[in-house]
């Protein structure tokens, strides 16, 4: 089931329309047109009670702002460009630097900040935003037709697809930057959750977060997820790459990658809650941010939220993948079909 109400108004006006996509075990979804955002995630605990294990606004206030891309659809490219520029089809594109020197998740004024057209379909508990991204906007090439569909499964998957087609060669690599917080939005920190990562390499980075432009093998170092941990076993670990970030804040590049076929690539859970969630994608790889550096962020239910109270696993391509030959492509050819899909399967016991 499919219902809408208004959220909020924009300073223009403009108003903001919350979609709520409700399955039939009670379990729902919030999300906006204003940047294709998701506000709420709620799913039964190991006793049947709802959670919200997504982190949040209560107002367009914050969203406006939302300078840790709370439930953020993160477009054209996701994470790092570095030096805000790469070449494509022989010239030189030049992006907004937001980030020190470098392009981070395409700009101050990326998809996260563009009201978007909603289409509901209720049969399929789903809704679709769509817009048109001009040609250079953010400085990327072409006018890319583009849209974000979210559906809410009976199985207590939350699907996202994301599809566009450009006029020219450009990059896409969408992604969602939710910050899931198991034991529930607002409970503290997550460091006593578990995680699994399906990877046997990450991305080492420099001091700036840009790889050095090699995978390294995660074995036998903090890194290594493989194996279930709680996030907060290796986070304080005396090694560089988490001394870079200020915990983890790295791209895995992960297990039985085609492109034709989804698998799963990560999955976490709480014991305070028994709701485990399951990672599936597309994509070859993707970014586990611990929330390092959350802070005073006045979220929802009058929660405040600080250092690590979210975790985020964001399905991508190597960050700055469009200036290393031996990454994976994030180019979109002109005319092509861009296609990704990522599902977020959630149970409890």
């Amino acid at each position: 089931m499919v219902t809408e109400k208004l959220f909020d108004s924009l300073p223009s006006g403009e108003k903001v329309t919350a979609y709520r996509l409700e399955n039939s075990r009670g379990a729902y979804a919030e999300v906006l047109d204003y940047g294709a955002i998701l506000r709420v995630l709620c799913v039964p605990d190991r006793n049947g009670d709802l959670t919200d294990v997504v982190l949040g606004y209560d107002s367009i206030e914050g969203y406006l702002t939302n300078g840790c891309f709370f439930g953020a659809t993160i477009g054209r490219s996701g994470n790092r460009i570095a030096g805000g520029k790469f070449i494509l089809d022989g010239r030189e594109v030049v992006l907004a630097k937001n980030e020190g020197e470098n392009n981070l998740h395409s700009g101050p004024d990326g998809f996260e900040k563009k009201m978007w057209s909603a289409q509901t379909d209720s049969d399929k508990n789903r809704v679709t935003f769509s817009r048109i991204s001009p040609d250079g906007e953010n400085g990327f090439p072409g006018e890319l037709d583009v849209s974000v569909t979210y559906e809410l499964t009976d199985d207590n998957e939350l699907r996202i697809v994301y599809e566009g087609i450009c006029d020219q060669t450009t990059v896409a690599n969408m992604t969602n930057h939710s910050y899931f917080n198991l034991s529930g939005e607002g409970s503290g920190d997550v460091l006593d959750q578990y995680l699994t990562i399906h990877a046997q390499s990450y991305t080492p980075v420099r001091e700036d977060s840009i790889p050095l432009g090699e995978n390294a093998p995660v074995e036998g170092t903090p890194m290594d997820f493989r194996r279930e941990k709680t996030i907060g076993q290796d986070i304080n670990a005396d090694f560089l790459q988490l001394k870079h970030t200020g915990g983890f804040d790295h791209n895995y590049v992960t297990d039985g990658y085609n492109m034709a076929e989804i698998r799963e690539i990560a999955a976490a859970r709480s014991e305070k809650t028994g709701i485990h969630m399951e990672v599936l994608t597309d994509c070859p790889c993707v970014q586990f941010y611990a929330g390092n550096f959350v802070d005073n962020e006045k979220g929802k239910n009058g929660h405040v939220y600080g250092k690590r109270n979210g975790f985020c696993l964001e399905t991508q391509v190597e960050p700055n993948a469009v200036n290393v030959p031996d990454f994976h492509s994030p180019v979109l050819n002109k005319g092509e079909k861009y296609y990704s899909e990522t599902v977020y399967r959630f149970f409890a016991k």
